[in-house]
């Protein structure tokens, strides 16, 4: 875990690195960037909701996820005064994680990573319950960086089956 990612995590990683919640029941984790992407997913939802982002771990709160790289990142830049002014990389990551972590709870699924991986925090993905495999984290940067092209909305949707 990075230094910059140490310091978002509000939620003990100690604990976390010992039990992570897969629905309704508690599950051995032994990949400490699982319990890092489900920590920093809990700490961005709060962060956001406490700033005025439905955070609620539905695919209808992609839209707030949508709204706030509009409001923050217009054009794949980071406003000055905004809220991914700072620790950009960290914040990325853990709105990467909270789309995940959203995928698996309203699409089944489990995070896959490999610890051992020099770019673990970009390559962490989610197995869905139907086989694709996918990486959030890495639409979350490509969301940043393109802007709406590369909505977290119309991902969720493609992914659900949804129509946008």
């Amino acid at each position: 875990m990075t230094a910059s990612r140490r310091q978002i995590v509000a939620l003990p990683a100690a604990m976390l690195s010992l039990f992570a919640f897969r629905g309704n029941a508690i599950a051995m984790i032994q990949s400490s960037i699982v319990s890092d992407a489900l920590a920093s997913a809990e700490w961005i939802a709060t962060a956001l909701s406490s700033s005025g982002y439905r955070a609620d771990f539905t695919l209808a709160s992609f839209g707030e996820i949508d709204r706030f790289f509009d409001e923050h990142a217009p054009r794949g830049v980071a406003r000055p005064d905004g809220l991914l002014s700072e620790q950009v990389g960290s914040r990325i990551f853990a709105i990467g994680a909270y789309v995940g972590e959203t995928l698996r709870r309203q699409l089944g699924g489990e995070w896959v990573a490999d610890d051992k991986d020099p770019e673990v925090e970009i390559n962490i993905s989610m197995k869905l319950v139907d086989g694709s495999i996918v990486w959030p984290v890495q639409r979350a940067m490509k969301r940043f960086r393109n802007g709406p092209e590369d909505s977290i909305v119309a991902y969720g949707a493609a992914l659900s089956g949804q129509s946008k």
